[in-house]
């Protein structure tokens, strides 16, 4: 976590944090255990900004503080580790080099693993509903935030690129 050491680093992760925690307040409920939310947007920027180590922090605490501020239910675990991978997805992908392929690739991703699997995995264990059934009436869901973060993220893309190329000179918090 060196790099969170970097002035404009920790300014810009913790800016993305509070978008992140405002964003949480909005959501579209589909149904009891089924809604479209937002929050994750700022966690993928800065997974793609700073890399998968801020990334995952930023997904971390804004999953922490979103429910310290507004809980909507009970706290699981489960989904602060889902937000704390999103960031390190998207670090891991959109860090080295970032093109439009790579942005619906960690986007496909995040939707298979994050938003698809351990959601489902989640709901299960708070609420036994059958994990394959989750996985089935999450699909149409799913797919339509799949669109939703390509067209947002891609947008994204270049503005974040002309970003971190202002970011290289290191600046030590003291």
């Amino acid at each position: 976590m060196s790099k969170l050491k970097n002035v404009r680093v920790l300014t810009g992760a913790a800016m993305l944090l509070a978008i992140a925690v405002i964003l949480s307040f909005f959501k579209i409920s589909l149904t009891e255990v089924m809604e479209i939310r937002f929050s994750n947007i700022p966690v993928a920027v800065a997974g793609m900004l700073f890399g998968p180590g801020v990334g995952g922090v930023v997904g971390a605490l804004s999953d922490l503080l979103g429910y310290v501020v507004r809980p909507t239910g009970p706290y699981f675990p489960g989904f602060t580790v889902s937000a704390a991978l999103s960031g390190v997805i998207f670090g891991l992908i959109l860090r080295k080099k970032l093109t439009v392929t790579r942005v619906v690739l960690a986007c496909v991703v995040y939707q298979v693993l994050i938003g698809l699997l351990l959601t489902s995995l989640w709901l299960h264990i708070l609420y036994g509903a059958p994990v394959w059934t989750l996985v089935v009436s999450r699909l149409p869901k799913e797919l339509v935030t799949l669109a939703f973060h390509i067209v947002v993220l891609t947008l994204l893309v270049r503005p974040a690129a002309s970003l971190t190329r202002g970011m290289k000179k290191e600046e030590p918090v003291s």
